[in-house]
């Protein structure tokens, strides 16, 4: 792998996390900008998910009628760029909408941004994987995501500092005018994030086989069956914190106000970069011992960062420092997953499904962790199922990451179900759901593993036969 090449492509991995952070402020901006009820509000949060599905559809479709792979035509670099100039353009839009009054406006000015998302992601996926040996395509994905969780962590604080002076009080009046500054900022970062990477040193990755039209690349049960895991995974990592605030509200659970739950949505998203960064330590080549340290080290590390970030925005961090229980169980489950995909999905489901019961069958600060170390258990999962997917897919790489970008729309269709279960048992009992999300996930990992071994396409196939059952 060209360390340098990958670590230019993981830009903007961080660049997507950090833009994730305008959306804090943008949803109460509107709700009492233009005097919402929270489903309407909340319907930004779908424009930002079925505009993924949207996107992927639509190169799906240009290909049919083209009779052309257009990323493969165009390669993955460019489609980053000409992704992120889509994005540029909705965020300038979105400065028009804002001045119409016009709510729709604004979400179509939305969707238009994420739209270039859709394109950068189906893109970044498999370019992250294709810059070095398919061995450690997962590796290269959860530090690319680890970078990714960077941005989103330090983003709403540079983002609160810039619009309002102030690092940790993001419950002020949001004026249109501090809004105006927000997007005409994101309109130049994506110029010059898109400016960076065409004048960066990346290789052009293609494939040399012509496309065959229709849906080609479903024939790999590997990546119809990843799509729906994919959906699962974003359905389900957004849930569990999306319902969090509610859940934290009831008197069992602590009768938090909602300017007391920022440090355990902080703790829930840091402990995806926990993971994800902790997990791609074995990219580094470095002897035995001295990864086995850092791999110890490093997600104590990152804690402490979360902590201080969370010190300096004025929160109590002594109730957080429980959180180490549930770190020093990831790290134990990183060491036995041996950065194996399927392995390490499986392990890391079945954490997940631990976690969700013990949250639910209990109150109180053992349940809130439970439910908040969530993340941990998410963290490593997005790359696992990406890199089983796409594997042994050849010409089908760029239709198939098309494919499983599409099924992001998992993060905008399971929480308003939970939402609806929610209204129904109550908040507690509706995580029930997240039970047997994980449990696909945990189904998903064995099926892949088998898939891939009998194509004779599995990477992990050097591992002993008692992996069969991991």
């Amino acid at each position: 792998m060209n360390n340098s090449k990958f670590l230019t492509l993981t830009t903007v991995f961080f660049f997507w996390g950090f833009l994730a952070a305008s959306n804090g402020i943008f949803v109460p901006f509107c709700k009492s900008h233009f005097q919402l009820s929270q489903f309407q509000s909340q319907l930004i949060e779908f424009s930002f998910y079925v505009a993924y599905f949207v996107g992927s559809l639509l190169l799906f479709a240009y290909q049919q009628i083209a009779k052309i792979d257009l990323l493969n035509h165009i390669g993955y670099k460019a489609g980053i760029i000409y992704g992120l100039i889509v994005s540029a353009v909705g965020a300038l839009l979105m400065i028009a909408a804002l001045h119409s009054g016009i709510y729709w406006l604004i979400l179509g000015a939305l969707f238009v941004i994420c739209l270039g998302f859709s394109l950068q992601q189906t893109c970044g996926q498999p370019f992250a994987i294709a810059l070095g040996d398919p061995k450690s395509g997962s590796q290269r994905l959860n530090f690319a995501g680890g970078i990714n969780s960077v941005g989103t962590t330090i983003g709403p604080l540079v983002i609160g500092y810039l619009l309002f002076g102030s690092l940790g009080n993001l419950n002020v009046t949001v004026d249109i005018a501090a809004v105006d500054k927000l997007y005409i900022l994101l309109s130049v970062l994506f110029l010059g994030v898109a400016f960076f990477l065409y004048t960066a040193d990346l290789p052009r990755v293609e494939h040399d086989e012509p496309v065959e039209l229709g849906t080609g690349a479903l024939k790999y049960p590997q990546l119809t069956l990843g799509m729906l895991a994919i959906f699962v995974y974003v359905g389900v990592e957004v849930t569990i914190q999306s319902n969090l605030g509610a859940l934290l509200a009831l008197p069992e659970f602590g009768s938090y106000d909602k300017s007391q739950i920022a440090p355990f949505i902080s703790l829930y998203w840091g402990g995806l970069m926990i993971g994800r960064l902790t997990y791609a330590t074995a990219l580094f080549k470095v002897d035995h011992a001295m990864r086995s340290a850092v791999s110890l080290l490093l997600p104590f590390c990152i804690f402490g960062l979360i902590l201080a970030i969370n010190w300096i925005a004025g929160y109590d961090i002594n109730k957080l420092l429980v959180y180490f229980v549930p770190i020093i169980i990831v790290v134990a489950a990183i060491f036995i997953s041996d950065n194996k995909p399927s392995r390490s999905l499986f392990i890391f489901s079945i954490l997940g499904i631990i976690a969700m019961i013990i949250g639910m069958n209990t109150t109180g600060k053992v349940a809130v962790f439970a439910f908040v170390s969530g993340g941990l258990a998410c963290s490593v999962m997005w790359p696992c199922i990406f890199t089983l997917a796409i594997t042994g897919l050849g010409k089908y790489t760029s239709q198939g990451s098309a494919f499983l970008i599409m099924m992001i729309l998992g993060g905008g269709i399971i929480p308003p179900f939970q939402g609806w279960l929610a209204d129904i048992f109550g908040i507690h009992q509706s995580y029930f759901i997240t039970i047997f999300l994980f449990g696909y996930l945990a189904l998903y990992a064995i099926i892949a593993k088998k898939v891939l071994r009998a194509q004779d396409a599995n990477f992990e196939k050097e591992e002993p036969k008692l992996n069969d059952s991991f």
